[in-house]
């Protein structure tokens, strides 16, 4: 049997700490070693056991989260998901928070209807999952919640024949989860001026990709934005899906776009890596150039084979420099992927091929 993922769970609301703990004790992979009110309470849990986990708040008194982690980083580096407020400093010290260490960022969750608590509930489970694999691989019993079964890109954008071709510019698309926040920071930043169109994919909650988009943005040559409906997809541009929707690759003429809609989630994700490969097999084709970058789960294998079987070029990151090998591994494993190359090298990669 499998080992179960301990996790401390440090928040100062009594009522966050209580409602993760039922999340994440819902599933059988999961087991809660402790809650901490603040660090101190946290430092003190740890001087027993090492949790697998940490699920961290970033706004607390006495100490805050930046400051913990900066301190576990350098004396226990242990996988953190943060789990913050989109309001007012939250979000930007979240993205700090990445920068810091942290595995993964998830809104806290709040009291609503039954659907948005379970796709809550299924987003955080996934999320320390994935943080416990991240530095510390290894495999993990996984019994999903009992909801609406797992939907593919089907869901959002229905399979047809591509549409004939009537330009040959060419467009590149990217999808990334556990990690990809730093690898999509290393791909933007290797990119030139006049490099083509990017849409990209990353598992990120509402409310925070537009200040990543931001910040994206201060540091790479290229224009960095979230994407909006109707974006026109431009040289020198990269569009970042918005948390919460799915965006797909559409064409007018000889002209490319973007759709952002609603939808449910498919391949457990709201944006999903499958939605925008399948658009962008349907409307790019032969055209597309596309990379699937670190993550956990399967969000993209399918729709990158869809790419290939329409000519598009499929690139995955390699194992040796992936957080976590799962979503490039799936894509390989369907054989959906024509190449696969260290992060370091796949934005001129992708630009060669798009010459």
């Amino acid at each position: 049997m499998a080992k179960k993922i301990r996790v401390l769970i440090v928040d100062d609301s009594a009522i966050v700490r209580q409602t993760l703990e039922d999340i994440l004790s819902s599933d059988p992979a999961i087991e809660i070693m402790a809650t901490a009110v603040d660090p101190y309470v946290a430092a003190e849990k740890m001087k027993s056991e090492i949790p697998d986990v940490i699920t961290l708040d970033i706004e607390m008194p006495r100490m805050d989260g930046l400051t913990f982690l900066k301190k576990l980083m350098k004396q226990h580096p242990i996988p953190v998901v943060i789990c913050s407020s989109v309001a007012g400093a939250g979000t930007n010290n979240a993205l700090k928070a990445l920068e810091y260490g942290a595995i993964e960022i998830i809104n806290k969750p709040k009291i609503g209807t039954k659907k948005f608590l379970e796709e809550s509930s299924i987003r955080f489970i996934d999320k320390v999952k994935a943080a416990a694999m991240a530095r510390r691989p290894r495999p993990i019993a996984t019994k999903p919640l009992k909801v609406s079964p797992k939907l593919d890109a089907d869901a959002v954008i229905p399979k047809v024949r591509p549409q004939a071709l009537t330009t040959t510019d060419k467009i590149c698309l990217v999808g990334a989860s556990t990690g990809g926040t730093e690898a999509l920071r290393i791909y933007l930043e290797a990119l030139p001026l006049d490099c083509p169109p990017v849409a990209i994919v990353q598992h990120m909650p509402e409310g925070f990709t537009a200040a990543f988009a931001n910040r994206l943005n201060t540091i790479c040559q290229i224009t960095v934005k979230e994407a909006k409906d109707g974006d026109s997809m431009l040289p020198g541009q990269a569009l970042i899906a918005p948390g919460d929707k799915h965006m797909l690759l559409k064409r007018s003429g000889a002209k490319y776009y973007v759709e952002v809609k609603a939808g449910p989630l498919v391949s457990r994700h709201r944006p999903s890596v499958d939605v925008l490969f399948r658009s962008g097999a349907q409307y790019g084709g032969a055209n597309v150039v596309s990379a699937i970058l670190t993550g956990m789960g399967d969000d993209g294998a399918k729709g990158m084979k869809e790419l290939a079987d329409v000519g598009a070029y499929t690139i995955a990151q390699d194992e040796a420099t992936c957080v976590v090998f799962g979503m490039p591994q799936e894509a390989i494993k369907k054989g959906g992927v024509a190449k696969v190359m260290p992060l370091q090298s796949i934005a001129g990669e992708m630009v060669r091929m798009s010459r």
